[in-house]
């Protein structure tokens, strides 16, 4: 793989990456909503507690997208070529990737390129996979995949294929979600991508709400990280974690709501929360699959198959080049 445009720099990746966490953060807190983005839930104890959330009762995603793919990954694994390299941005812990690489095998899988923000979850999932299967070349790629993708040698004659699971594609704004698949058609021949459908809201809501408050964890963490990387005096206790179903856009949207008038500072720079007033840290988009394919088109994409579990709780789409 060659590396990404822009990835080199005086700079360390690491300061790299705390210098643009930085930007974000002032300019989402300094806007009308105050606003961050959810790629900055995912330092390691982020990740931790997302792994946790994976396994909730009420978190039916993770156990929707994997049965799908136990049951269908030979079907969507099948129209790929006789060499190929995947491509995941944004890997986790890989459950569900485990499963796409098994079905490869050795004979067809020539390289795993997982790209995270989190570089330290993003090496203690490739050390497992190189530990569970010797046979696998694994280049991770620690980088903001919404920003950065490494583009594939043409030199080896392989496929690439960009998976991307877990219903992230939902994280981004309409127009950011065609640029994004846009992005990853540049870099691949197919683009496989997990899509959460639209569903009685009383489920969405028990799954951003869990019984236990490891979501409301998961969300207040980010407050911590901003402490510990930019400076910040957040009370995390003073704020409150608050997810809802949003109908008319079809997507949860979660906050951290002020429980009292105050002011914060972040990176020297001091932000005044009124009570009530919160920082939308998620929007999460629900889709059906003609959304899907009017987004696909906007990338110049367009579905080739389809796959979902039997309740119809989440889909599997392949995407390809149009022609």
């Amino acid at each position: 793989m060659t590396p990404p445009e822009g990835a080199l720099s005086a700079r360390s990746p690491v300061e790299a990456a705390r210098e643009r966490f930085r930007a974000d953060a002032l300019e989402g807190l300094a806007g009308t909503p105050k606003t961050l983005a959810p790629k900055y839930f995912y330092d390691r104890a982020g990740s931790l507690l997302f792994d946790e959330i994976c396994e909730l009762p009420e978190y039916y995603v993770t156990r929707a997208e994997t049965a799908l793919m136990r049951a269908h990954v030979g079907a969507i694994v099948a129209s790929w070529g006789p060499r190929v390299r995947v491509v995941e941005p944004g890997a986790g812990s890989g459950t569900k990737t485990r499963l796409v690489l098994e079905a490869l095998g050795p004979a067809r899988c020539i390289e795993y390129v997982p790209v995270d923000i989190s570089r330290e979850h993003l090496g203690e999932a490739a050390a497992g996979l190189r530990r569970d299967m010797p046979w696998l070349r694994v280049t991770p790629l620690a980088a903001d995949f919404s920003m950065d993708l490494p583009r594939a040698s043409e030199s080896d004659r392989a496929e690439t294929v960009v998976y991307f699971p877990g219903s992230t594609i939902g994280n981004f704004e309409p127009a950011e979600a065609a640029q994004l698949l846009a992005r990853f058609r540049r870099a691949s021949s197919a683009v496989v991508i997990g899509v959460d459908l639209k569903k009685d809201p009383s489920v969405l809501h028990a799954a951003y709400n869990d019984s236990r408050g490891v979501t409301a964890a998961f969300n207040r963490n980010v407050l911590r990280r901003m402490n510990r990387e930019l400076g910040a005096d957040f009370d995390v206790a003073s704020f409150a974690h608050y997810a809802f179903y949003e109908p008319a856009r079809g997507r949860i949207e979660m906050h951290l709501v002020s429980r009292a008038p105050q002011v914060v500072t972040v990176a020297g720079r001091p932000f005044r929360f009124a009570a009530g007033e919160s920082i939308r840290t998620e929007c999460s988009y629900k889709y059906d699959l003609p959304t899907v394919e009017r987004l696909a088109h906007a990338a110049e994409l367009h579905p080739t198959n389809a796959w979902h579990d039997d309740e119809r709780r989440f889909a599997v789409v392949e995407l390809r080049p149009l022609a």
